[in-house]
């Protein structure tokens, strides 16, 4: 029976980071039938999907004579520009096609207040606004997560980091999981998330 303690946290399998999506990560179609099966072995199952008004302040769009991956500064901190990506009600918002939606108990949308980026499952990129999902765990109960989706060296990472810090048991299956890898990412985010507590299983 699955622990009811634990809980497995899907981070945004949307078209637009798949393959042919607008901020495809490569291979990222690649993990979701391996989500679909790992789901049943969890008591609870959460979504995280990318959610962004079509004026979305991390888009380089947004920004006059800033091209994709630049970076500026937010009064956050340092903010990477993306491709327009993840816009509210578009298809490449959507769930990819194949990920098994039935089995989630609960979807959180992020990123969609104009001014502000949203890695994190649990809190927008002030690291301070909170997405709801940290109450939601404690009130059933749940204090390990295994996490899974895109990017790992991104939302997937930043996810991690935040529910260590939170007292949380963190697993990332990496195997469950694509990255971008601007410049080093990967190994930025595996080194913090390993300095953080977090157990990486499953790296090929």
């Amino acid at each position: 029976m699955p622990a009811p303690d634990e809980a497995l946290v899907v981070i945004d399998v949307q078209n637009d980071f798949c393959p042919g999506g607008a901020l495809a990560v490569p291979g990222g179609d690649e993990i979701v039938p391996g989500i679909n099966a790992l789901m049943a072995e969890f008591a609870a199952v959460i979504l995280t999907q990318d959610w962004h008004p079509a004026d979305h302040a991390s888009f380089a769009s947004q920004h006059a004579g800033k091209a994709p991956f630049e970076t500026v500064e937010m009064p956050y901190g340092e903010q990477v520009l993306w491709p327009d990506h993840c816009v509210q009600g578009a298809p490449g918002a959507a769930f990819h096609p194949d990920l098994d939606t039935e089995r989630a108990q609960l979807i959180i949308r992020k990123g969609f207040h104009r001014e502000i980026d949203s890695y994190s499952a649990f809190f927008e990129n002030d690291r301070t606004t909170p997405t709801g999902l940290e109450g939601y765990l404690r009130t059933r109960g749940i204090n390990r997560l295994t996490l899974v989706g895109l990017a790992t060296d991104f939302c997937v990472n930043y996810s991690a980091l935040d529910a260590a810090r939170l007292g949380f048991e963190v697993t990332v299956r990496e195997d469950l999981c694509r990255a971008i890898d601007l410049e080093g990412s990967l190994a930025a985010a595996r080194e913090a998330m390993r300095k953080a507590g977090v157990r990486l299983e499953g790296r090929g």
